[in-house]
């Protein structure tokens, strides 16, 4: 089908999850992993107001520049690695086939 993707997500046991998703509904990665009951909090709901939706991107896609929102709340994430992006600011689109994302530890 044209509307979905495939992506993979690593969880934070390096359990591999390979999934579709769909690229019809305006979602984001961080509610997409919240669908599918992965552990990503989004505590602000998608506004790069927090980082508990950080992820690093293991493919090799061409994503958008991060906004400086999202930039500033990275600064302030744990364990930051230069493929760090916030679920909630990585849009699905046909483009994103493929994806793989590795959920970011927490902070303990």
């Amino acid at each position: 089908m044209d509307d979905m993707i495939k992506v993979t997500v690593i969880d934070r046991e390096n359990k591999v999850h390979e999934l579709e998703a769909p690229t019809d509904m305006n979602m984001n990665m961080m509610e997409f992993c919240k669908a599918v009951e992965l552990p990503v909090e989004g505590t602000c709901g998608g506004m790069a107001l927090c980082a508990s939706c950080h992820m690093y991107v293991e493919s090799d896609h061409d994503l958008p520049i991060a906004s400086d929102d999202e930039e500033d709340m990275l600064d302030q994430a744990f364990f930051v690695e230069d493929n760090s992006r916030l679920g909630c600011q990585i849009k699905l689109n046909n483009d994103l086939e493929g994806l793989v994302v590795r959920l970011a530890p927490v902070s303990e």
